[in-house]
């Protein structure tokens, strides 16, 4: 019996020993196969940390390329040469990045970004750069197209270097695209439309700038949306949505669609490449170590009461005296009562000027004049409402223009000065130090793209500058006259010879004021002779290689404006 119980046991025993045997080795394998899916997540894990990295440092590449790119066009007006290529290591990882010319610049309208719709000189590049991890293990692929656009600046129907103040009493009208590359202030007495895109470097607010001493109006701002829908800066509670406002950038988005943005959106600052080095002043001062100058571009130039034209083989030639015999240039003298000083004006008769052989060959026309102690040197523009050719006249000086001005069979023409005076055909030189009720206008139109300075509101004694509404000067008596314009209004300087404080009423009171964008501008054989460009560049498309194919975001970004 017990032979047969201790049998038993050694059989049992035997069992336990399998069965423990059996559960070790599984114990063993799921050992085993937990260190593996370990070493495997660790290893996936790895591999995604390393593609990350590679990614980051690819897109170190475009952005560095990029960098470059607009920094050379932002400082000199040309690409970078030679093109950004370089290979970079750093924390681990490894970027290559090269650059693509893709040929001569072409005439194009853009189609993205917040300059849509305006034509330009476009040049184009793609940069490629790939990122690898330390080990090679990881290789990420991006390319990306950047464009340089060269854009006239007369598409703009308002362009501004500094802040933009429009406070106009009656109704006012903006018909074209808005531009500053400072801050914008809008407010009106009665109505502001703004029909087109309004874009800012600095921020858009409702209301006056700081310091001009003005009270603030609560007039409608409107400004439409991409269905052309008048759309309120006013909210129905009677406050303003601006840059004031909280959360400014989706609201904004969502009432103009788009068409309202400042630096919160992503709008950055305009550069005019033509000025290489130096004050966007240097288009209007002389051309002696000054590149930029409209003098050195001119057929025509008056300096120091001197008049010389260009000959066909590029040499100068002194024809004062012709000019002075056939009445192109008289002499002036009247009062201006804004600056209380007497103007001494060199008064070029452009009926006279277009038959005496001497109209320049390309259009442009350059004056400078020393100013005397005590008045001003000028330049005054008579009998213009015919011009022989599209012209455009550029001066250091205050411009005057006299009557009409290029009314009939209209031509392309621009005007740069250190400040614009309009004065109606009604003027009369031996009134001008009279009073005000003796200095009565009568309808004036002028068709023009302008170019001109202002004082800084609130600055050197300084109160409101008058804004874009008194950009161009008067000084006479204006009410219930209209004043008619046609162009694109610039305004790149501070005046630096017409400084005087503005205020209304005692040397001029206001036209009724007839303006509206030239739309013949949005042609390109319409823009004005030497018409000075800005310079936006901006991304054209991305996309991430996988394998022979690229995965495209296909977006359109401003790099630099």
């Amino acid at each position: 019996m017990k032979t047969r119980e201790m049998r038993s046991v050694k059989r049992e025993d035997g069992f336990m020993l399998v069965v423990c045997l059996l559960l070790l080795l599984m114990l063993s394998f799921i050992g085993i196969a937990s260190i593996t899916t370990s070493n495997s997540d660790l290893q996936v894990s790895g591999n995604e940390i390393n593609q990350t990295g590679a990614f980051y440092a690819a897109e170190s590449g475009l952005e560095q390329a990029a960098a470059a790119i607009v920094t050379s066009y932002e400082t000199t007006g040309n690409p970078p040469s030679p093109l950004p290529t370089a290979t970079v290591s750093e924390n681990g990882y490894q970027y290559t990045y090269t650059t693509a010319d893709n040929g001569a610049a072409v005439q194009m309208t853009l189609s993205e970004g917040a300059y849509k719709g305006l034509y330009g000189l476009v040049k184009s590049f793609d940069i490629t750069s790939v990122g690898l991890d330390t080990d090679r293990e990881s290789e990420i692929t991006l390319d990306m197209g950047i464009q340089d656009a060269l854009i006239p600046l007369f598409q703009f129907a308002v362009f501004y270097q500094y802040d933009l103040e429009v406070a106009p009493g009656p109704n006012m009208t903006l018909g074209g695209r808005v531009h500053s590359n400072g801050n914008v202030y809008l407010q009106a007495g009665n109505n502001l439309y703004v029909n087109s895109y309004l874009t800012s470097a600095g921020e858009i607010f409702h209301g006056r700038k700081p310091g001009s001493g003005q009270s603030t109006d609560n007039g409608n701002v409107y400004i439409k949306d991409k269905d052309a829908v008048n759309q309120n800066m006013k909210n129905s509670d009677g406050t303003w949505l601006d840059a004031n406002s909280a959360d400014w950038v989706n609201p904004s988005l969502a009432r103009w669609d788009g068409l309202v943005e400042d630096h919160n959106h992503g709008i950055t600052e305009l550069y005019m490449p033509v000025v290489t080095d130096g004050p966007s002043t240097d288009l209007i001062d002389r051309g002696s170590d000054n590149n930029d100058s409209y003098e050195n571009k001119a057929g025509l130039k008056f300096i120091d009461g001197q008049a010389y034209f260009k000959e066909s083989n590029g040499s100068w030639s002194n024809i004062t005296a012709a000019l002075t015999a056939a009445g192109v240039i008289v002499i002036g003298s009247f009062r201006d009562t804004r600056e209380a000083k007497t103007v001494a004006s060199l008064d070029l008769d452009i009926s006279r000027l277009n038959t005496s052989g001497y109209f320049p060959g390309n259009g442009i026309i350059y004056s400078s004049q020393i100013p005397s102690s005590g008045s001003i040197s000028a330049l005054r523009l008579k009998n213009g409402s015919t011009l022989a050719a599209a012209l455009t006249v550029a001066t250091d000086n205050p411009l005057y223009t006299q009557g009409a001005y290029n009314t009939v069979n209209k031509k392309p023409a621009a005007l740069l000065s250190d400040a614009l005076t309009i004065l109606s055909g009604n003027w009369s030189d031996a009134r001008s130090s009279q009073v005000l009720n003796n200095r009565v206008a009568t309808a004036t139109r002028v068709n023009a793209c302008y170019m001109t300075g202002n004082i800084e509101t609130g600055v050197s004694g300084h109160g409101y500058n008058g804004g874009l509404e008194n950009l161009p000067r008067f000084l006479e008596k204006w009410d219930g006259v209209a004043f008619t314009w046609r162009g694109s209004a610039v305004d790149l300087w501070y005046s630096r010879q017409a400084t005087a404080n503005w205020s209304y009423g005692a040397y001029y009171t206001a036209p009724n004021r007839d303006w509206a964008f030239d739309t013949d501008l949005l042609n390109s054989a319409n823009i004005p002779p030497g018409t000075p460009l800005v310079n936006v560049v901006q991304r054209t498309q991305w996309s991430q290689r996988i394998g022979n194919c690229a995965e495209e975001d296909g977006y359109q970004h401003d790099v630099q404006n």
